[in-house]
């Protein structure tokens, strides 16, 4: 009998092991008050709805873990948090960061932090705070306290070392700052790129040394308009998102990143170095700008964050529950050269954010966001976990292992292993026999 279906090798792998652990959980999420009669105020008062609070961006430095956890809906205790990494709790209390005070609402004034989505901890001890500066996003209209701010605290003190609010004319009508990428090479010389997936999408850079900052447009910063249908867990929803996940490289010969990048609405990744970024003259550099290649079918990604020790890229793959990756190095972006790290219907529903510590380690926080904003969680099931493996163990036996990157002169061999509609494998090309023992396919066909 002739061929009967295709089953691509998306996503290659050999054995994929999953192994991301499960390190903290919570079926809601409380909080650190200075005492239980301090809470039961805050529940009385409604300044704390339990069921409003979801977790959403994360950041490991030192011994703190720490967890945004923006004002989707009223009730939000305090939008930046921690926790420490000592406390043997499954399901620990978050404690307000700096302290309780700079998220506090009075009549006549606003608080020092508002809404947070991501944040960033650089090698030299500074903690990034991207404000979005809106209560009540899901609110119909949204509470706008202030424009979008740039907050900068030093980690050894937990004072506030800056605060930058953006120009207006580097906000526009549609704008959305979701996500922050910072290039700390030089500590005196460090520059911060703010991604605003709205319309039209763009990127802010800001420079620690000069105090300020300008505004970045590309067309592929933009949503791929056939990219914008998503299913998650079973929730649809249509999304138009623009460039979201954003990475850096380890700095080259001239001392520049790589920026890779891509819209969340989109299944393609791009490039390009930060050389062209840190001027305000991007637009005679437009072919500056590379597109690596494509993620395939679901293959709709948000966060990013690249690991400079390894040179793999860690990606969130929203409408499948996973995170995969590719190696920079890779001479090829292709479904074939991209791995999986990790896949769960239960553990990993919505993988929020992504990042890896300065021990090599890698975490991931699932939230279970379509769920939240348009229906309602289970307040009795675990609805938030943030998972850890080391970034050795998380890429061991999969396409991003130093040992299984493919070599060039066989990128251009492989074909689809071809099934004879019995359940058995035909014929296939002699790239794909070499591989096809040790790749599997991430997509369920």
């Amino acid at each position: 009998m002739g061929p009967m279906w295709i089953l691509p090798l998306v996503f290659g792998t050999t054995i994929a092991m999953d192994n991301l652990r499960v390190a903290y959980q919570w079926q809601e999420l409380d909080f650190e008050y200075p005492s239980e009669s301090a809470r039961q105020a805050a529940l009385e008062s409604q300044e704390f709805i339990p069921e409003n609070n979801l977790p959403l961006g994360l950041e490991v430095y030192g011994d703190r873990l720490f967890v945004t956890v923006p004002r989707w809906k009223p009730g939000v205790a305090a939008s930046l948090t921690y926790i420490k990494l000592s406390d043997p709790m499954e399901s620990p209390k978050l404690k307000p960061y700096p302290n309780w005070e700079a998220h506090k609402f009075r009549p006549d004034d606003i608080p020092e932090i508002i809404s947070p989505f991501r944040i960033r901890a650089d090698k030299c001890g500074r903690l990034w705070v991207l404000d979005t500066g809106v209560d009540d996003i899901l609110g119909r209209p949204p509470k706008i306290h202030k424009n979008v701010t740039l907050l900068i605290y030093d980690l050894h003190n937990d004072h506030l070392l800056r605060s930058y609010e953006i120009p207006d004319g580097q906000v526009k009508s549609g704008s959305f700052f979701a996500n922050i990428a910072v290039e700390d090479h030089n500590c005196t010389d460090t520059f911060a790129y703010l991604g605003d997936l709205g319309g039209p999408p763009g990127l802010v850079v800001y420079s620690w040394k000069s105090g300020e900052s300008w505004r970045v447009e590309h067309h592929y910063f933009n949503f791929d308009p056939v990219a914008g249908e998503y299913n998650v867990s079973g929730v649809t929803f249509i999304w138009n998102d623009g460039i979201f996940g954003m990475a850096l490289s380890k700095p080259d010969s001239e001392g520049y990143s790589t920026l890779y990048f891509h819209a969340m609405s989109s299944t393609d990744e791009f490039s390009v170095s930060t050389k062209y970024l840190r001027t305000n003259v991007s637009k005679s550099n437009f072919h500056q700008f590379k597109r690596l290649g494509s993620r395939g079918p679901k293959g709709q990604s948000g966060v990013s964050f690249l690991d400079q020790k390894t040179d793999v890229l860690f990606y969130a793959l929203l409408n499948l529950n996973a995170v995969a990756c590719w190696r920079t190095t890779n001479p090829a972006y292709t479904m074939m050269s991209q791995g999986r790290v990790y896949m769960s219907n239960v553990t990993m529903v919505f993988p929020n954010d992504i990042k890896v510590d300065s021990n090599d380690n890698l975490w991931v926080l699932s939230d279970r966001l379509p769920q939240f904003m348009y229906g309602s969680l289970n307040r009795s099931d675990v609805n938030f976990r943030i998972l850890t493996a080391s970034v050795a163990d998380a890429i061991r036996g999969t396409a991003c292992d130093s040992k299984l990157v493919i070599p060039p002169n066989l990128v251009g061999k492989l074909k689809p292993i071809v099934a004879d509609g019995k359940g058995s494998a035909g014929t296939v090309g002699l790239g794909a026999a070499i591989l096809a023992a040790a790749l599997v396919a991430i997509h369920v066909l």
